[in-house]
């Protein structure tokens, strides 16, 4: 590695370091204001408040990595520009594309670790967050395995799910269990699927099992039901934070997650829309990295005005690909797009844009 490449990925980690360390700062004392309220309601000590926002950081980090990368790059090309450094080295010879390797090959670096970070780190790390907020916060009893169930308890009852969509708020194989005071099971309620419409729960081909009383009480009366309306007392929202989460999955858990749902016969779109943007969203660095160098290495973004516009410049591309990449997944979502191209076309349409502008620079 010669001098420069040194200089050049010593100045994009200081400044990537001081932007990842304030906004990070900034967004927990945020997240921290927003929840304080919950967490003394919980009465959670001081020090589990401190690692349930340690166990978040991770996942903050790998969302903000991005935008992180793009800014430092824009201000060390700035400041280059500025004291025209770019300029001494265009007079020695060393052209832009010998600088957009050294540029290149960083963002490579970057996107494997914010991969393996976002791979590895993060599932552990924000399931244990979960756990804390809906655990120790908000006080649900509930316990998601690493297959697909759900168990969820709630007062005097015992809800076994085997799978909730949150597109379309369903839930499949759903098993609910009633007791006494004495813990004894009184009600048992069987059905194939739920749909929550009209603020009720209306589950479909239903089988319900009654406790007899009297000396018949060791019998259970059986009734079954096209549809009907019962009154499961969990909303979908309540649901969703108990639902086993992409995030919370590593890239092999979720393909073995999708496979085994779809195996059942349940619909996994959501979930195949998030294991291609793992990938899709591991590449944005690199993604941004040409944009940055693109418009970094222009003759006219010279001076405090360029680095201040270069800023913006930056701060505008993110917010445009967070919304293009933000869009796509929601139609992936939703079916309208395949997986993959829901994924995935935010990175074609910038990575064209930025191939379009390292083309078109002056240098």
């Amino acid at each position: 590695m010669s001098i420069i490449d040194r200089y050049i990925a010593r100045e994009i980690f200081k400044f990537f370091s001081i932007i990842l360390i304030t906004v990070i700062s900034i967004f927990l004392a945020v997240d921290f204001f927003e929840k304080i309220d919950n967490f003394i309601d919980a009465g959670l000590s001081f020090t589990r408040v401190l690692i349930f926002f340690q166990f978040r950081v991770p996942f903050v980090v790998v969302q903000i990595a991005p935008v992180g990368f793009l800014l430092a790059i824009l201000i060390v090309f700035g400041l280059m520009n500025k004291n025209n450094e770019l300029l001494a080295l265009r007079s020695g010879g060393i052209s832009a594309y010998y600088l957009l390797r050294t540029m290149l090959a960083i963002a490579f670096v970057f996107s494997i670790f914010l991969f393996f970070l976002s791979d590895l780190i993060v599932p552990i790390t924000i399931n244990k967050a979960n756990r804390i907020w809906l655990e120790e916060v908000k006080k649900k009893s509930a316990v998601t395995s690493r297959e697909k169930n759900i168990w969820i308890k709630g007062h005097r009852s015992l809800a076994h799910i085997r799978y909730y969509n949150q597109a379309n708020k369903t839930i499949s194989g759903v098993t609910l269990y009633y007791f006494d005071e004495k813990f004894r099971l009184q009600r048992r309620v069987d059905a194939k699927s739920g749909e929550f419409r009209d603020g009720q729960w209306r589950f479909r081909n239903l089988m319900e099992q009654n406790r007899a009383s009297g000396e018949d009480e060791q019998n259970f009366a059986v009734k079954f039901y096209e549809e009907r309306i019962e009154p499961f007392e969990f909303l979908p929202e309540e649901l969703k934070r108990v639902a086993k989460k992409s995030e919370e999955m590593t890239f092999m858990e979720l393909l073995a997650y999708i496979r085994a749902v779809e195996a059942e016969g349940y619909d996994a779109t959501n979930y195949r829309v998030d294991l291609h943007a793992k990938l899709a969203f591991s590449v944005v660095g690199l993604i941004l990295s040409l944009l940055a160098a693109g418009y970094g290495l222009k003759r006219k973004s010279r001076g405090s005005q360029g680095l201040s516009v270069g800023i913006a410049y930056g701060i505008g591309i993110t917010f445009l690909y967070w919304i293009s990449y933000s869009f796509c997944l929601s139609l992936g979502y939703g079916g309208l797009l395949p997986p993959f191209i829901a994924a995935w076309t935010a990175n074609f349409i910038f990575l064209g844009i930025g191939i379009v502008i390292l083309m078109n620079v002056e240098y």
